[in-house]
């Protein structure tokens, strides 16, 4: 089973997509802004990532940013979303972005697209995957609610 971390300061928009991924069988984690996610991201190591960009304190752009400084968190994909259009030169910060009001069976093909790529591509390297470093090891899923 995947875990997906879902970010926005939207409570109505958390819930919903939360019922839709664990109907369809994903493990869902979720934070209100990106302080509380990048902490619960870096206990947890969500399989995918999906973030608003507009939130209060550190918003999905920052989020991005610093999923970057640590490598067991810098390969984890992103999906953005928004009403607005973030900033161009920072779009190599994230896979996906997504305009709000995100459909869900737009989110939901998005999630299992990057996903299966990345479940793909993991089984094809040719090269056996880094470790996490030890302080970025991930914990039980239980423990992560």
């Amino acid at each position: 089973m995947s875990t997906i971390l879902l970010v926005d300061d939207e409570l109505d928009s958390l819930w919903l997509f939360q019922l839709a991924l664990e109907g369809r069988g994903y493990h869902v984690i979720l934070a209100e802004d990106g302080k509380s996610a990048l902490e619960k991201a870096s206990r947890c190591l969500p399989d995918l990532i999906v973030t608003d960009w507009n939130m209060p304190g550190t918003d999905g752009v920052e989020l991005c940013e610093h999923l970057k400084f640590y490598p067991a968190l810098a390969q984890i994909p992103v999906v953005m979303s928004s009403g607005q259009t973030p900033p161009q030169e920072k779009s190599t910060l994230w896979n996906v972005f997504l305009a709000k009001p995100v459909q869900l069976e737009t989110l939901e093909s998005t999630i299992d697209s990057l996903l299966a790529k990345r479940l793909s591509g993991s089984r094809h390297s040719s090269h056996p995957p880094v470790p996490a470093p030890s302080r970025w090891a991930p914990t039980p899923a239980k423990l992560c609610d």
